[in-house]
């Protein structure tokens, strides 16, 4: 069994830690791909276990299980193409601004975070177009230094963080399925096949995408490419619409 403390810088709510970073810190411990559900909003601060359970590799607060991952089959989905310069323009167009941003603070995509602090990622649509699957949202990403790992590539959490809160954005975003874009929702369940790692300063492009909904979820998919095109990583994710309070942790 480990120990861990998750520093208040991991947030992604207020009070509870980024869910792409948890649903990576577990997936180091599974060989291959991996898929987290995520039960309860991990605390900050405090002393968490993880360890073989029932239900493969859990995350424990006492006797709490907030968090399982296992291992898992995961096909590389046909990803939109994008360059660079378009994730560029898709990031100017981002509904969450500063003004609006839900939770500001967030590790991967809150906009109040200094530089190198947070991982900086705001996603924005890209304008329709034959070659896109509808609802296609973009990021441009250039990894910052403090997020390499021992053998100098971003850490394996880092790049779960980084296709987590695009998917978010891309269901909030689908209004084919119904939505607003003001809504709520936290991150319910995670998969994720990485590839390979980029290395602190690549130009790499973040796409997200809508994949549908069942009454309070979202599902979406995202993918990591090099500014060449090189596949990266991918991702599926689940989001639950829920209150505001719930979001933020207030009950």
């Amino acid at each position: 069994m480990r120990s861990i403390v998750i520093e208040n810088r991991f947030c992604g709510p207020p009070n509870s830690a980024n869910g792409g970073y948890i649903c990576g810190l577990l997936a180091a411990h599974i060989d291959g791909n991996a898929d987290v559900t995520l039960l309860a909003p991990p605390p900050l601060g405090q002393r968490l276990d993880i360890a073989a359970g029932e239900r493969g590799v859990e995350l424990r607060k006492d006797a709490t299980i907030l968090a399982t991952a296992r291992s898992v089959r995961f096909d590389v989905p046909e990803i939109p193409i994008v360059d660079f310069s378009e994730a560029k323009d898709a990031a100017s167009r981002s509904p969450f601004d500063d003004s609006r941003h839900p939770l500001p603070m967030c590790f991967v995509c809150g906009p109040a975070r200094a530089h190198g602090d947070g991982l900086g990622i705001r996603s924005g649509p890209l304008p329709p177009r034959p070659d896109c699957k509808t609802g296609t949202f973009a990021a441009p990403r250039v990894p910052h230094a403090n997020l390499a790992g021992e053998d100098g590539a971003v850490a394996g959490e880092f790049v779960w963080a980084a296709l987590d809160c695009p998917t978010g954005y891309a269901g909030l975003g689908a209004r084919h399925l119904g939505m607003t874009g003001a809504e709520t929702v936290l991150l319910g369940r995670m998969s994720a096949r990485i590839d390979r790692r980029p290395c602190p300063g690549d130009r790499c492009i973040i796409v997200a995408w809508p994949t549908g909904r069942d009454g309070r979820k979202l599902f979406a998919g995202s993918a990591l490419v090099s500014s060449d095109g090189e596949f990266l990583a991918a991702a599926q994710a689940t989001w639950i619409l829920v209150d505001r309070q719930i979001q933020l942790g207030e009950r």
